[in-house]
């Protein structure tokens, strides 16, 4: 018979060795490092959280050293488990957040950028954020009504219509894009929204969170309900009114201010 005691000090090294393991998971690589490329890893990883947190804002570009990182997480599995997570919360929120009135004025916000549809596949050819965004390139890309949709938020925005909410879209682009805007989004199957509401001349000189508040202001002064907004820049949120949740969807490539 083997010995017990050397048998139990092994058992314990592989469980403890295992624990050690399981500690220095990451999201980008499951295979640890050491050394610098471990540091570098770890330094995107928070530098991508603080973004989420909001700790880190109005950044112009993603550190270079750390744009593989974004591109690698943005790409990934976890983003796209990351997404559906937050919008778990929501499905929770609507089984006992809201009565509505059914009088036609209870309200859900929606962003349309990296919310309903992914501008990944532009700036997969642009940097992936480790670039300064040039406008008049992206809005060339807009005007093709190329974006593919974001599935889970498209199955969503579908449940929360179809439980009676007038569904409004807040989107920073300019009015100029209109047309392949809503081009886009029929295309990749959202259709059946209250209100589009795109940046007109005047909009421009604004900060985009006191363009959005001056929009749900307005929705207010008609008599609605705001009950949740789902977007992927803070921005989205800040400023008065607000809505009763708001519901962040990762995004790390750009800041919207």
């Amino acid at each position: 018979m083997g010995n017990p005691i050397l048998f139990s000090l092994i058992f314990c090294t592989f469980f403890i060795n295992g624990l050690v393991v399981s500690a220095d998971w990451s999201i980008l690589d499951l295979k640890r490092t050491n050394g610098v490329g471990d540091s570098l890893k770890k330094y995107c990883e928070s530098w991508r959280m603080n973004v989420e947190m909001h700790n880190i804002r109005k950044f112009k570009v993603v550190p270079q050293e750390c744009v593989p990182y974004i591109k690698k997480y943005m790409r990934s599995s976890q983003y796209k488990a990351d997404s559906e997570r937050a919008l778990e919360e929501v499905t929770l929120y609507l089984t006992s957040c809201c009565s509505l009135e059914g009088d036609g004025k209870d309200a859900w916000i929606f962003d349309v950028d990296d919310t309903l549809i992914s501008t990944i596949p532009y700036f997969n050819k642009h940097g992936f954020g480790g670039e300064k965004i040039n406008s008049t390139s992206l809005e060339k890309w807009m005007r093709k009504s190329e974006a593919p949709a974001l599935k889970h938020t498209l199955e969503l925005f579908h449940r929360i219509k179809d439980k009676g909410f007038k569904i409004f879209l807040i989107s920073s682009r300019r009015e100029p894009l209109r047309s392949s805007t809503v081009d886009n989004l029929i295309q990749v199957g959202y259709h059946g929204w209250s209100g589009l509401t795109l940046r007109g001349l005047d909009d421009e000189a604004m900060e985009v969170q006191n363009y959005k508040s001056r929009v749900r202001q307005l929705l207010v002064d008609e008599g609605y309900r705001i009950w949740g907004i789902i977007g992927d820049q803070w921005t989205s949120f800040h400023g008065h009114p607000r809505a009763k949740r708001a519901f962040k969807l990762p995004n790390s490539i750009y800041y919207v201010a």
